[in-house]
């Protein structure tokens, strides 16, 4: 009984199996699906983004103060290259320069509160004047008020202020701790200062040297490229400040304010805070006009205020800062505006450095830079295209005499020989 002899042959690969139709995907329009993956991914970072901005704010008593001495680091370099090159040596060259700078910024604050006291005292005659003035429009004006109502809602004030002794208690202890944070920080932003001007070079380098041997240089060049922007950056913010305390200066000059002079230095101090600096110098530029001429002069010097921070936040800030740290205007008025909401009068002040810091490094590594980087040495541009062909002709001319000298030998080697010699 004969056996059937097995087909041995070899079959070809096996016919995939038929795609089952998905009604589902079918159903949902193309366009939705693509709006769908992108709107999970865009999710996913804004979730990233919320999450750290959560957790840095947990130390920003550490993280403002390092911000704030990187950007005088900034504004600083230009004077240690100088001394540098100078021939003083740099523990020294940065002994100086901070000193010096200090030493203007409290000679500035001096000369703003001495000046402040003296003329306030001379002043405090036409204060009580000024105070007696509205008691009499309070009596004489259209409110009609007499004299015991006006202690009985002074004494009904000052029920108020005992009946809330306790707030008023807690808020004092609270800007206690808060002045307590500000020391602590302002003495960590001058230590972190003098490590920047000293060690810069090295911290940064330590730092790239944490990265990835392939992302070194792409991490190098990209962080120097931010640091560039952050020096324009603080150095055209200088020039803002300047304009403000010109403008203001010379308004309340003109109009004949007492005390111009400290008031425009006072401006030019406060312009480095968002807000809250614009705020309170314009305060004080305006009671100062109220106390020494009266309300008319208090209005025009409150006109030439405003005008002069319309000036900073319409033209200065969109146009010249702008332009400075490469970003459209309407970019730094957006990330002013975002910055503020997100982390206060903090946010305000380093909205604009951090999105040039992230345009900059984000255009670097896009255009892969780092390979024709001139600050990096030259180490990682491309080679020269002549260079490659002269290199390339001296290989094919060595393989044609090697094969001359051993007809039928492995051109296969010498093929692979030729490949790995050429640059990658």
């Amino acid at each position: 009984m004969s056996r059937p002899i097995p087909d041995n042959t070899p079959q070809g690969p096996a016919s995939p199996a038929p795609r089952v139709p998905d009604s589902t995907r079918d159903d949902v329009p193309y366009a939705l699906r693509i709006a769908a993956s992108w709107a999970w991914r865009i999710g996913l970072v804004i979730v990233v983004v919320g999450v750290l901005i959560w957790l840095l704010s947990y130390v920003s008593l550490l993280l403002i103060p390092v911000m704030i001495a990187a950007l005088m680091a900034g504004l600083l370099q230009p004077v240690v290259r100088f001394l540098r090159k100078a021939k003083v040596p740099r523990g020294l060259a940065v002994g100086i320069t901070i000193l010096g700078f200090l030493g203007l910024v409290s000679g500035a604050l001096s000369l703003v509160g001495r000046q402040l006291y003296f003329g306030f005292r001379e002043l405090w005659g036409q204060v009580l004047e000024g105070v007696r003035q509205i008691q009499t429009w309070l009596m004489d004006g259209p409110l009609r008020l007499t004299s015991a109502q006006l202690n009985d809602y002074i004494n009904d004030l000052l029920v108020q202020l005992q009946n809330n002794s306790s707030t008023i208690l807690s808020s004092a202890l609270t800007v206690g701790s808060t002045a307590g944070h500000l020391v602590t920080g302002l003495l960590l932003a001058i230590f972190s200062l003098i490590f920047f001007l000293l060690d810069g070079e090295r911290i940064w380098m330590f730092l790239v040297g944490l990265m990835p041997r392939r992302a070194r240089s792409a991490t190098n060049g990209a962080g120097r490229k931010g640091w560039t922007s952050l020096v324009q950056y603080i150095r055209i913010q200088v020039f803002v400040a300047a304009v403000d305390a010109v403008g203001i200066g010379v308004g309340a000059a003109i109009i004949g304010v007492p005390l111009a002079l400290p008031l425009a230095v006072l401006v030019f101090l406060g312009s480095f805070i968002p807000i809250v600096g614009a705020l309170v110098t314009g305060f004080v530029a305006v009671l100062l006009a109220l106390v020494a001429n009266g309300w008319v002069n208090a209005i025009i010097m409150l006109a030439i205020v405003l005008g002069v921070q319309q000036l900073e936040s319409h033209v200065l800030q969109p146009l010249i800062m702008g332009k400075a740290v490469s970003l459209h205007p309407l970019a730094v008025v957006l990330a002013v505006a975002g910055g503020t909401m997100v982390a206060g009068i903090p946010g305000a002040l380093f909205a604009v450095p951090v999105m040039a810091i992230m345009n900059t490094v984000v255009k670097y590594i896009a255009a892969r830079g780092w390979e024709h980087d001139d600050a990096l040495g030259g180490r990682l541009r491309p080679p020269d295209p002549s260079l490659q062909a002269e290199a390339r002709t001296a290989r094919t001319t060595a393989r044609t005499k090697r094969q001359k000298e051993a007809p039928g030998g492995d051109e296969s080697g010498t093929a692979n020989e030729d490949r790995n010699e050429l640059p990658k």
